[in-house]
């Protein structure tokens, strides 16, 4: 039997509407223009990224496609609207992916925002966040990702950066403190990770993120 997922009332429900160019994503929101906050804590390894897309097209793709649909399901599942025993098919490959995961997102409760739009006037960014809810009893920002294979906390790192910037940003615009961070992670070669950390530990490294993105606008 699935496990039926509790959500919390919180008003987040201000659209923004996203550009993309040359210098990474843009949001249009309340406060103004806001760099992306993952362009921005992603932005010293573009480069590196933007080369292996165009060396891989064809891979580049699939991961891309791969990475939207199991999103998409987890988001689904997260709102009670979907399980692979009721729900509508999918593909061989995200069924396996999900069912990997299942077992760490079924840890996960009283929902205060899936796929929320955020902002920070501290951070001037922006960006949508994948949940913030209860992971095993602690209020946490929670980002789902999909992998080829398994990675070490160090290749980690800017995913750390990204749900600090979540972090202050949820607590800015509703005045709740979030002290926790759980990176759930499922790889095509049959291995779930859990990151978990505190954002207070990853401020000064956001910062310096940031710093060194306005710097090479000029």
């Amino acid at each position: 039997m699935s496990k039926v997922f509790t959500h919390m009332k919180v008003d987040l429900s201000e659209s923004m509407e996203a550009e993309t160019s040359d210098t990474g994503r843009k949001y249009r929101t309340p406060i103004g223009d806001l760099p992306s906050v993952t362009t921005v804590v992603g932005w010293e390894k573009r480069k590196f990224f933007a080369a292996w897309r165009k060396e891989n097209p064809f891979e580049s793709k699939r991961v891309c496609q791969r990475g939207n649909v199991l999103h998409e399901k987890i988001e689904h599942y997260l709102d009670n609207e979907w399980t692979p025993e009721t729900g509508e098919k999918v593909d061989d490959l995200t069924l396996e992916l999900f069912n990997q995961i299942r077992p760490e997102l079924d840890k996960i409760d009283n929902i205060h925002a899936l796929e929320a739009p955020l902002w920070s006037e501290t951070t001037m960014l922006a960006g949508r966040v994948d949940c913030i809810a209860e992971y095993d009893g602690k209020l946490s920002i929670i980002d789902f990702k999909g992998s080829t294979s398994a990675k070490s906390r160090n290749q980690c790192f800017s995913y750390f950066l990204q749900a600090t910037a979540y972090a202050i940003a949820f607590e800015e615009r509703t005045g709740t403190p979030i002290d926790n961070f759980v990176i759930l992670m499922t790889s095509e070669d049959g291995i779930t990770q859990v990151f978990e950390g505190k954002p207070k530990d990853y401020a000064k490294p956001l910062l310096s993120a940031i710093e060194k993105y306005h710097q090479d606008q000029g």
